[in-house]
């Protein structure tokens, strides 16, 4: 399975919670993706959308000596996820989108703490003396403190270029675009029409505003018409961060996913 993080994020953040998902299913392995202009995935050139970031990863599919049968998404690394899936032509067995709304979002409703995020961080491109000061700002600008000691793991030491310090490494315009194409496209026909065989698992969390009313409304919908083959969960106790408020419910719930398609 590829596992795909959201934005800003590395492949890092679900190393621990996948570790435990292959344990109860050792027939199964995992690949954790840096997303263009994430974590270790820097320099590629625009377009920044979801296409091409699909694309990416068929290429990179394309060098590993193994089946890609599944894909797991959270967030914009849902909507990729979902990109993915609709590249590949039902090739895929399983596609797990986690608090990932696949209608587009013109407003931004849902994503508004994120795109302040972002204007923030395009606001501090400057050169930091310590990452202390990089997390103040942070806090300055209304953010908590967990999100900006998590932020900071992208800083990158600047040396010998007339400045001493720390500066945000990620593109932080490249982002920018990347965002903007997600809120702009619309991928509910690959979960209202799973492409091939595949099957889909939906994880909500109860308290999200990514996934707003209407979203859950049309999944039951389509759960409910194709109830062998599209399954949603509401995990309870969770906000968007669904596999960090609620990991042990969000193992669960994909051991039995990939327990169900090992046995299939």
């Amino acid at each position: 399975m590829l596992v795909l993080h959201g934005i800003l994020g590395t492949k890092s953040n679900w190393r621990a919670l996948i570790k435990r998902v292959i344990a109860t299913n050792p027939t199964w392995g995992a690949l954790l993706v840096d997303l263009r202009n994430h974590g270790e995935s820097r320099g590629f050139p625009p377009p920044h959308t979801l296409e091409a970031a699909a694309q990416d990863l068929v290429r990179l599919t394309q060098t590993v000596e193994v089946r890609v049968d599944a894909i797991v998404g959270h967030s914009y690394g849902g909507k990729v996820a979902m990109a993915y899936a609709r590249a590949v032509h039902g090739e895929l067995h399983r596609l797990v989108v986690v608090d990932s709304t696949p209608g587009a979002r013109p407003d931004a409703t849902g994503s508004e703490g994120t795109l302040r995020v972002v204007e923030l961080l395009a606001e501090m491109r400057g050169v930091f003396p310590t990452r202390e000061a990089f997390v103040a700002e942070l806090l300055a600008g209304g953010q908590s403190r967990e999100l900006a000691t998590w932020l900071a793991m992208n800083l990158e030491r600047v040396e010998g270029e007339g400045a001493t310090g720390f500066r945000f490494g990620l593109d932080i315009d490249a982002v920018c675009a990347m965002l903007d194409d997600y809120l702009a496209q619309d991928l509910w026909d690959v979960v209202a029409r799973p492409p091939g065989r595949m099957g889909v698992e939906v994880l909500i969390g109860a308290d999200s505003t990514v996934v707003d009313a209407d979203d859950r409304t049309r999944f039951a919908h389509i759960a409910a018409e194709q109830p062998a083959r599209v399954h949603v969960h509401l995990v309870h106790g969770a906000g968007h961060w669904v596999h960090v408020d609620q990991p042990d419910a969000t193992v669960a719930l994909l051991a039995e996913a990939f327990r169900a398609d090992a046995t299939a």
